[in-house]
């Protein structure tokens, strides 16, 4: 499978997912740089990498909407193909119209970098088929501005249509306030739009895809990723 990882002006996790898939998952992974108007030929997933894109001025990924490969970003997503927003990648995806809500300052107004633990809400998308319903995983959070929100309606959506994919939980997961590292609505950690083949997601899976690393529950992600994509041929 040959994956695309998006590289903007002050990105910092793309080399982090550039070697989760080439060198611990044996991936074909493609460095694309911001003012490409072209994914590279064959791309079967696009990673929009996590780090201050623009150096969040404005917003966290307001400008980074704008970069011409996020045209092509688009349109890829558009087809069919997959598409991950990690950590500012997630924000980059609300800001671009390509999944709903926004990003805002964490409810501490302080940057937050710690292990967290997710629920799997929905275990049925290409991003967590290879998991259970239920199954907590522990990733690690760096970010300033992770609390998500919407509005009430497309809350009812994102809950109806089975769009919430991650949910910040206790260990043995219970979805808590005291869970909740940022304050996002009703413990949100991850969403899918509703096609179901972009994510975004706050949390950083390409850093625990090694034991070296403190733990491998990332891997479960970007392994459901390569069965689903096996699956469709």
């Amino acid at each position: 499978m040959r994956f695309s990882v998006l590289t903007f002006p002050g990105s910092n996790c793309d080399h982090d997912c550039w070697h989760a898939l080439k060198n611990v998952l044996r991936q074909k992974v493609d460095l694309v740089w911001h003012k490409e108007a072209r994914l590279p030929q064959g791309t079967d997933c696009v990673v929009v990498p996590g780090g201050f894109s623009y150096g969040d001025y404005l917003r966290c990924g307001a400008i980074a909407r704008f970069s011409p490969v996020m045209a092509a970003v688009r349109a890829h997503a558009g087809r069919g193909g997959l598409v991950i927003g990690i950590c500012n990648g997630f924000q980059i995806l609300t800001e671009s119209g390509l999944l709903p809500g926004a990003l805002l300052r964490n409810r501490s107004l302080k940057f937050l970098c710690e292990t967290v633990h997710l629920r799997v809400e929905n275990a049925s998308t290409p991003f967590s088929r290879l998991a259970r319903g239920g199954r907590v995983l522990a990733v690690p959070i760096a970010h300033g501005e992770g609390n998500y929100t919407c509005d009430a309606e497309t809350l009812r959506h994102l809950e109806d249509r089975g769009q919430v994919v991650f949910r910040y939980c206790e260990e043995d997961g219970a979805v808590t306030p005291r869970a909740n590292p940022n304050g996002s609505l009703e413990n949100i950690a991850g969403i899918v739009n509703q096609a179901g083949n972009v994510l975004g997601m706050m949390p950083h899976p390409e850093r625990v895809c090694e034991t070296e690393m403190g733990g491998t529950d990332g891997r479960l992600i970007f392994e459901s990723m390569l069965d689903a994509l096996t699956a469709k041929g």
